[in-house]
């Protein structure tokens, strides 16, 4: 585990990014998703095998460090939840002021894991 700036409070520190680091993670902050993830894990390796290229695996890392570093910290997943329930509002203005809301978290969490 990294270390990072402070954010509030975390539900875990920020994980390095291996797959087993993260997967470690994901069982703590959203132990549901775990399928999903081997799922796309599995497909991750079966493209770089078909591509000869490690791209598909540093994609599905990076990835995964992203939706981990929204579920560990609660200030993200809020925002982000609340983002993702307005983005179809009837109101225009709401709907547009949710996808602003929802890619400047994608930005921050992106940003984060990226440090």
């Amino acid at each position: 585990m990294s270390t990072q700036a402070d954010h509030g409070s975390e539900l875990i520190p920020r994980p390095a990014q291996t797959p087993d680091a993260l997967r470690a993670a994901l069982a703590i902050v959203a132990p549901g998703r775990l399928d999903q993830m081997q799922a796309m894990k599995d497909d991750a390796f079966a493209k770089a095998v078909e591509w000869q290229s490690l791209s598909p695996v540093q994609s599905w890392v990076l990835s995964w460090a992203q939706e981990i570093e929204i579920a560990r910290r609660p200030d993200l997943s809020a925002r982000y939840t609340q983002a993702k329930s307005n983005l179809e509002h009837e109101d225009p203005a709401i709907a547009g002021e949710a996808l602003r809301e929802l890619c400047a978290v994608l930005d921050e969490s992106m940003k984060a894991v990226r440090e």
